[in-house]
């Protein structure tokens, strides 16, 4: 029997990577849904090679252009925000949540409704809305899977393991593009250069954020949310090379790390497919390789997003929440050279200080309006505080 596979966002890197996965695996996979928001030629490309049931373009007035695209096709076009238990009749099997931004998650919560899966790439789903995420999982009996390289990793090390059990969880992150760069020279840095990773080929916006160290703050945040371990036993680490994704030190003694090419497809196969799945096509790592990792603590004087990790966490529930939603808008104005690079960190801590902060971190959202709510009032406040 075919598994019956949704891709939301499958236009985005996690997308495709996922349809190049697909692509080598065809008859093992009915493609139920693909959604994008504004790459139409890309979507219906997708559609065509895929033959793909249904698709959904998010921006209403491409919506005719897809229409007559795949008028020959025998594939259902809707747009807008339709949920995707209105397009799709029977439960599927895996569901591909890569939508950026705190936009995906309505339709990571509509697709836990008919997934017996859902693989979650979208990182800002799980921090703004894992009250709403955790309790779809249980009431629709669907399994929640990080897809994360280092909360895939962190999965891996830990399961069947109990709090007490552990020491320490360090994640690890590259250090990005500027981890040898003059600190006199960071705020002089440009959207051109910040996008580059040095390790990785991903989306501006998570390029950036990974260039500030805000994607490992976000990262700690959406790992206390995942797993029940005491938030204060995880760390974080450079590690320049990006083979090491989670390393695990236990109360036993014992130290664990998993390691894998710097490839998404890796942890999005696994999750497709299991554990016991050959994965061709992807370099190996080589023992000369080995032999040249390594790992030092985290300069905060250079990454000073660092030190919003305490405040994240200890100024109420919806402090996360007012934390993507300004990163959102400064790293959108950076990239528009409207602030400076230094700027993004600076800037964000300020809104801690707000007079109606406390207000709203302590709000506790149990409805998508709620936490739209918190959403849109950082939007705005972190633009008059600019």
């Amino acid at each position: 029997m075919k598994t019956k596979i949704v891709i939301l966002g499958s236009t985005g890197s996690i997308g495709k990577s996922t349809l190049d996965i697909i692509k080598k695996n065809k008859s093992k996979f009915t493609v139920e849904l693909l959604t994008a928001k504004n790459s139409f030629k890309e979507l219906i490309q997708q559609a065509k090679q895929f033959k793909a049931k249904n698709v959904l373009i998010e921006n209403e007035s491409l919506y005719l252009k897809v229409k007559k695209a795949l008028i020959k096709n025998k594939t259902n076009v809707f747009f807008g925000s339709k949920p995707n238990n209105k397009i799709i009749s029977r439960k599927v099997d895996y569901t591909k949540s890569a939508i950026v931004g705190v936009a995906g998650l309505q339709s990571t919560l509509e697709a836990i409704k008919c997934s017996g899966k859902v693989a979650i790439a979208n990182k800002e789903s799980i921090i703004c809305g894992w009250n709403l995420l955790s309790k779809y999982k249980k009431k629709y009996n669907t399994k929640i899977l990080p897809i994360d390289s280092e909360h895939f990793s962190i999965f891996e090390l830990t399961k069947n393991l109990k709090n007490e059990d552990i020491k320490e969880i360090i994640f690890t992150a590259s250090g990005g593009p500027f981890l040898k760069t003059p600190l006199s020279k960071l705020k002089n840095i440009k959207p051109n250069q910040a996008t580059k990773h040095p390790n990785w080929k991903m989306g501006k916006k998570i390029s950036v954020d990974s260039a500030t160290l805000m994607n490992k703050v976000f990262e700690l945040i959406e790992a206390s949310k995942l797993f029940k371990f005491d938030i204060n036993k995880y760390r974080i680490m450079i590690h320049p090379q990006s083979y090491v994704h989670a390393i695990v030190r236990y109360k036993n003694g014992l130290i664990k790390m998993l390691l894998h090419e710097t490839d998404m497809k890796i942890p999005i196969t696994n999750t497709i497919f299991g554990m016991n799945t050959e994965i061709k096509n992807t370099k190996t790592l080589s023992s000369l390789t080995l032999n040249k990792l390594n790992f030092f603590d985290v300069d905060k004087r250079r990454f000073p997003s660092i030190k919003l990790i305490k405040k994240s966490l200890n100024n109420g529930h919806s402090t996360p929440i007012i934390m993507n939603a300004s990163n959102e808008i400064l790293v959108s104005l950076f990239l528009k050279k409207k602030i400076k690079f230094t700027d993004i960190t600076r800037i964000l801590r300020k809104i801690f200080r707000h007079k109606d902060f406390k207000k709203y971190a302590k709000k506790k959202t149990n409805s998508l309006e709620e936490i739209y709510s918190v959403d849109q009032w950082a939007r705005k406040t972190i633009e008059k505080i600019i």
